[in-house]
């Protein structure tokens, strides 16, 4: 083990967020206690004000404002993805001092959004749910944003979701108390870590595992979709092998898979954004507006500038 010292752990917790990533941050924390029979990690929890919160589930956590905090060794900042309105500039300058303190700082969900707008994500890398990409890329350039599940960059650590939450804490525990520990509470909570990999947008069973590696190479480029010879090639099979598998388990060419998941991403560009819809058109590999205006009103019975009414949002 490499260190008994304990870890004094700030879990601030954002309205909104919900209870299986809270839990995903914390009982990592118990389950170290437990294993190592003595205490290694002891926490409180923190609200951005001087009031109580209350989780997506009901659960309300009591008021215990992060501006009254003594120094922590760790923050694990836990929010849902309304975080504009709650990152005050009370809030950020609490965290602007715990980070000057030497603290590490961890973001789960929303909780990267809130690290990058106080600032002390500036020179890191990061990730954040891929939902939210293009989005955390506009407001915050300074964030070298990295497409996995968890990332470490020195004493930052951001999670895409509560899933990979689960992940970082336990590599956070194995960093500082050894990788047995770690797997002793793994296998606890029977979880099976695996290795590194990018988020994917759509888990559906019916993949192989040739499929699903194909699905990532193409989520990764969206923007500039590749050849299907260049996907077939990188992943050691001929591209009549891909297209034999993606019908024989998808039912569809990987074609038109490719281009399901470029208008996939436009509705929700046009749904959740204010991009222009150019924009959102070369940001999913449409040379033209032409072209993505034909193929959005195919699949979705609609052009784009109509669902954008629908929701109320500027065209």
């Amino acid at each position: 083990m490499k260190s008994a010292e304990i870890t004094h752990t700030t879990l601030l917790v954002l309205d909104g967020c919900n209870t299986l990533t809270l839990a995903a941050a914390v009982d990592p924390l118990r389950a170290a206690n437990r294993q190592a029979g003595q205490r290694l990690y002891e926490w409180h929890f923190a609200t951005p004000r001087d009031h109580p919160v209350r989780l997506t589930s009901g659960l309300e956590i009591p008021a215990s404002p992060i501006h009254k905090m003594p120094v922590t060794d760790l923050l694990i900042i836990v929010a849902g993805f309304a975080v504009e309105a709650q990152t005050t500039p009370q809030l950020t300058a609490s965290l602007r001092r715990i980070a000057a303190q030497g603290a590490i700082v961890a973001g789960i969900d929303g909780g990267p959004w809130v690290m990058a707008r106080a600032g002390i994500l500036d020179g890191h890398s990061a990730t954040t749910h891929w939902e939210d990409f293009e989005g955390f890329s506009h407001h915050f350039p300074a964030v070298e944003l990295v497409n996995t599940r968890y990332q470490v960059s020195g004493k930052r650590l951001t999670s895409a979701g509560a899933a990979p939450a689960l992940e970082m804490m336990l590599h956070l525990i194995g960093d500082r108390h050894g990788t047995t520990l770690a797997g002793r509470i793994a296998t606890a909570f029977i979880f099976d870590p695996a290795p590194p990999r990018p988020q994917s947008r759509a888990q559906d069973p019916r993949h192989s595992r040739l499929t699903a590696r194909a699905q990532q190479r193409m989520e990764a480029a969206l923007e500039t979709p590749l050849p299907l010879r260049d996907i077939a090639a990188a992943l050691g099979v001929s591209e009549r092998a891909m297209q034999q598998q993606f019908k024989a388990h998808l039912g569809v060419t990987p074609q038109a898979h490719y281009l399901a998941l470029r208008l996939s991403q436009a509705e929700r560009l046009v749904r959740d954004t204010q991009l222009p819809l150019q924009e959102i058109a070369l940001n999913t590999g449409f040379g033209s507006p032409a072209s993505f205006a034909r193929a959005f009103r195919t699949r979705f019975q609609m052009s784009a500038s109509q669902m954008r009414q629908q929701t109320g949002k500027p065209g």
